[in-house]
């Protein structure tokens, strides 16, 4: 059936992926003219941005005809036209079109503004592209020079706080490291919960081919961004469609919203050269307080403990892990060509040092991108993109659930500020017992990395009239993922002490895309533009990997100056561990289609349906349906319209059905895996009726420019429903043995509902001066209904915690509410902690989920210099501390190590004796309003005849964040899953975060 169906592929069916709208002619063939015809005068001139630097390529046309010309590398042009010539209209992406009269000028010379926002700006929606004043859905776009400023590792980072009703949050500070992103709330029983990230009409499957990694006495290390291949530096915008009416078209893979990556693209003019080049530092954003030696030994005392643990000296062991980390970014693009064919050819390379000694990343990126036309009609085009990166990771001994070993934060925490971190040779200290040195954990331990991605397509294209249009796409995404890691045989950990570990372990992801859509765009009426879209398409997914894991022999792996890694055969082979494994390769099939109809330009009705069928779903549900409605009424073309001060308004109303298929291959099947004697083991069992998680939503929404179109405004009132939850079932107890699990579709439901607002002002707009303010907040609730019994997640970890959690999904609770014992505080007679119902009783004590999102962005420019700064917030949600309540809980300071201060000077006297209990003595409230990034830069312009457009700069990022939580930041959010169901809002000892201040200079030749 599914190679029928990829032989179908082959046959047509379209529309543009993320394409820009065909600028202006800027070339014209003519034929000869004759004597009468030939121009009689030459007009010439400069055109120039408000900061007077020269534009080069922009579009110099006679008005009404063909003919025209575009600037040179200075802004310069000249034109010959015929005599009468009235007026020349001047384009350019980005900035305002002008039309100029001539009357009998020989020099014309005009400053080009950039365009402000407006309902006129064109946004890429699924398979093509839109005005905004033509969206029914909500969907928000935001261009390159909106983008948050500085040195990311991938583009998610880039929209953090700019668009309402989108949480970003970096779940660490590791370079690299990965990132949350939930769009309308948080709706995921298992899986990511991420978006459908989508780059130049390429669906991502949203993993990330680097293996992962359970240290031997360590744990699992936090996973990498998925993202972290495409070079933030090559983006030019990102669209994210929010309701079901605009992500339907992307169906069972749509429900937690879509994410349009679009990627820079030559434009039509001479050859030019950008350039980018920064270089910066980063330290410690925050730290968290623990006892410095003195405090310590005042502790010792207060707690009655041996004074043995004083061991005379003073150390900071977490800055003895601490470096300042530099940072070296450089990228270049050349790009030009004309109206038959344009390219840019970019490449990147970004040496990021983590503040944690030997972490970092670095990355190399080659990008190029190619759009041509054929025949002289120019009717039959190719448009090609090659996007190609590697990327290497330093990775720390950081885990997300380390045991009562710990991991290297903790160890910093923990160690005894008397003890010195070497010896008096030189040596590292490393202990007896459970106690591990963290410069010796540091040193000598190796974790790397690397990925090498290629993401590749070409697409043919033919109109077959000015309304008719057919296009495929091809496309491939590999990438290759490998690692290695080792602990040394010094540290002491009981595993691996004396001996050594070792791990080699290698991922391949590959994806391959055929796509055939037409695209039908004609007044079919005087009145009336129909907009329609049909497509077929195929998709397939595999994944493989292998691992190789070892203990060394009984007399250790030995110091011969290599990693374990490259000796590992010579490991102990009563400790080795060889595994591989394959996924059944996923695929999908697609039919689709969408209507836009407008009428006089006031009435605006979206129709889509997409139906897809998936071999991931059980044999009785192959294919899901899903469909969506919107409408939208141009008030403000109506004769009985007028407002002065309101330039349009629109009101937008739209339902949709989208679905989840974000669950292993091969679920809805018996599935087996090799024992370790070489049998068949069976690891899930089959359910036939197995289908796609359900999402559906509806949405009304309004969007106005007002006072000369200075101010935008966009509101929306969402409701999202999801259903047929995703679920890993577990046998029920008592089982026999061998029993395995078995996906189902859960009852029950999980509600989004809230209120989005984003406003843009151009406050002040003068020649010299000028004041932009955005703002964007999201209101949010979120409730769970329906389910026949609770879901326990939040796992947490440490000494005296094992098989602990404090999260569940329960009726009448928001997803992931905090469900554990209610503290009440100290007992001042015996210094224990008391709880309700004495601890035996567990309640809904707290919300992971941010009530509030809050966004800011201010640019104020003075002549040459501009100031923009960026801040976003969360409040409303609460955070669990197991940091507090594992790592530097008060107990610990009687086995020689460091405690919390804020515990030590609390105001009732606890007992070394209390236990560590989980409890809501260690939920804190989680509200906070960072300032992520603030730029100052000075415009140089043009210098000598060689650089054009020179910006030098200044950036800051992670600047200061205004919370009261006690933890390093509170925008965490470590992986805390049970049984796939993740986590939200739990903080585990994990990679502190950076402030980076940032040097730069960009200009083009």
């Amino acid at each position: 059936m599914w190679l029928g169906c990829l032989q179908l592929a082959l046959f047509p069916l379209t529309s543009s992926y993320g394409s820009t709208p065909p600028l202006p002619t800027r070339t014209a063939l003519t034929t000869p003219a004759t004597s009468e015809q030939r121009a009689d005068r030459t007009i010439s001139g400069t055109v120039i941005d408000e900061s007077g630097s020269g534009l080069p390529g922009v579009s110099v046309v006679v008005k009404g005809t063909q003919k025209g010309t575009v600037t040179d590398k200075d802004g310069a042009y000249r034109l010959s036209v015929p005599d009468g010539t009235a007026t020349l209209t001047f384009s350019f992406v980005g900035y305002v079109a002008q039309d100029v009269p001539v009357n009998n000028q020989t020099a014309v010379n005009i400053t080009l503004k950039p365009e402000t926002k407006s309902l006129d700006e064109v946004v890429v929606v699924g398979y093509g592209t839109a005005r905004k004043k033509d969206l029914t859905g909500a969907v928000t776009s935001v261009t390159a020079k909106d983008f948050n400023k500085g040195n990311f590792t991938s583009p998610d980072q880039l929209i953090q706080g700019k668009v309402s009703g989108v949480q970003i949050i970096n779940n660490s500070g590791q370079p690299g490291g990965a990132a949350t992103v939930k769009i309308r709330g948080n709706s995921a029983i298992t899986g990511s919960g991420q978006p459908l990230y989508v780059v130049d009409g390429i669906p991502l499957d949203n993993r990330s081919a680097r293996p992962g990694l359970n240290a031997n006495g360590i744990g699992n290390t936090p996973g990498g961004n998925p993202l972290n291949f495409l070079n933030p530096a090559d983006i030019a915008s990102i669209d994210v469609l929010k309701d079901a009416s605009a992500t339907a078209i992307y169906g069972s893979r749509a429900a937690y919203g879509v994410v349009i990556i679009n990627t820079k693209r030559g434009q039509a003019g001479q050859a030019k050269i950008d350039v980018g080049l920064n270089t910066g530092v980063s330290s410690i954003f925050r730290k968290i307080n623990v006892l410095n030696a003195d405090q310590y030994r005042e502790a010792i005392k207060y707690y009655g403990v041996s004074a043995l643990n004083d061991k005379g000296g003073n150390v900071d062991a977490f800055d003895a892990i601490l470096r300042n980390g530099l940072q070296q970014n450089y990228t270049i693009a050349v790009s030009g060509g004309n109206e038959s064919g344009k390219y840019r050819i970019s490449a990147g390379y970004l040496n990021q040092e983590g503040i944690v000694n030997k972490t970092g990343f670095k990355k190399y990126t080659a990008n190029f991108s190619g759009n041509l036309k054929f025949l002289e009609s120019k009717r039959l085009g190719l448009d090609m993109t090659v996007n190609s990166s590697q990327y290497i990771e330093n990775i720390a001994a950081i885990s997300n659930d380390a045991g009562s070993n710990g991991s290297l934060i903790g160890h910093a925490l923990q160690w005894n500020p008397t003890d010195s971190l070497r010896k008096a040779n030189g040596s590292l200290n490393i202990k007896a017992g459970a106690v591990i040195n963290p410069l010796a954990m540091s040193e000598l331990y190796n974790d790397q990395s690397k990925v090498t991605t290629i993401l590749a397509s070409i697409s043919p294209y033919y109109k077959f009239t000015d309304w008719l249009e057919y296009r495929m796409l091809y496309s491939v995404n590999y990438s290759a993922g490998g690692r290695r890691s080792s602990i040394n045989q010094d540290i002491n950990i009981s595993a691996t002490q004396g001996k050594g570990w070792a791990s080699i372990g290698n991922n391949e992801l590959s994806t391959q895309q055929f796509t055939h859509t037409l695209n039908f765009n004609k007044d079919i009426l005087p009145d009336l533009n129909l907009n329609a879209l049909v497509g077929f398409e195929y998709m397939s997914f595999a994944n493989k990997g292998s691992a190789m894991s070892a203990l060394g022999p009984a007399s250790g792996f030995g110091n011969y100056g290599l990693d374990y890694t490259d000796y590992i055969q010579y490991s102990n082979t009563t400790g080795r561990t060889v595994s591989s494994f394959v996924d059944p390769t996923a695929e999908l099939q697609s039919y689709f289609g969408r209507a836009i109809g407008n009428y006089k330009d006031r009435y605006l009705v979206t129709a889509t349906l997409r139906s897809d069928g998936s071999t991931k779903f059980g044999a009785n549900n192959k294919y899901g349906y899903f469909p969506s409605f919107s409408a939208a009424w141009n008030i403000s073309n109506e004769k009985f319209f007028h407002v002065d001060a309101i330039n349009s308004l629109k009101i937008r109303g739209g339902w949709g059905k989208t679905g989840n298929q974000e669950f292993p291959s091969g679920s809805s099947q018996a599935r087996y895996s090799f024992t370790d004697n070489g049998g068949l083991g069976q690891t899930n069992n089959p359910n036939p009726d197995l289908k796609w998680q359900s999402d559906k939503q509806y949405n009304f929404g309004f969007d106005l420019t007002m006072l000369g179109s200075r101010v935008t405004a966009t509101v929306d009132y969402f409701n999202k429903t999801t259903t047929d939850l995703l679920f890993p079932s577990p046998p029920i107890q008592p089982a026999p043995p061998g029993s395995v699990i078995r996906w189902i579709n859960l009852d029950g439901r999980i509600e989004n509902k809230g209120l989005e607002v984003a406003v843009d002002a151009n406050i002040v707009k003068k020649p010299n001066f000028s004041w932009d303010l955005a703002a964007n907040a999201t209101f949010i609730t979120n409730s769970v209904s329906g389910l026949t019994a609770p879901i326990l997640t939040g796992a947490l970890n440490g000494p005296g915690l094992s098989g602990v959690s404090v999260e569940v999904i329960q009726n009448g609770l928001p997803i992931n509410a905090f469900f554990t014992r209610r503290y009440l505080g100290m007992s001042e007679s015996t210094g224990l902690a008391t709880y309700e119902d004495a601890g035996n009783t567990f309640f809904y004590v707290g919300n992971p989920n941010p009530k509030t999102l809050l966004g800011l962005s201010t640019t104020l420019r003075y002549k040459k210099f501009s100031l923009i700064a960026n801040m976003n917030g969360a409040f409303g949600q609460d955070i669990y501390n197991n940091t507090n309540n594992a790592v530097i809980s008060v107990g610990l300071i009687n086995g020689g190590r460091n405690i919390a201060l804020s515990l030590f000077r609390e105001p009732v006297k606890e007992s070394i004796a209390n236990p560590v209990t989980p409890s809501s003595r260690y939920i804190e409230k989680g509200d906070y309003l960072k300032m992520t990034n603030a730029t100052v830069s000075y415009s140089i312009g043009n210098i000598a005849k060689v650089i054009r457009g020179a910006n030098v700069y200044v950036t800051g990022q992670n600047l200061f964040v205004l919370t009261k939580y006690t933890g390093f930041d509170p925008e965490v959010n470590v992986n805390k899953a049970i049984n796939s169901v993740p986590s939200v809002g739990i903080d585990y000892a994990a990679y502190p975060p950076a402030r980076t201040i940032t040097f730069g200079i960009n200009f083009s030749l």
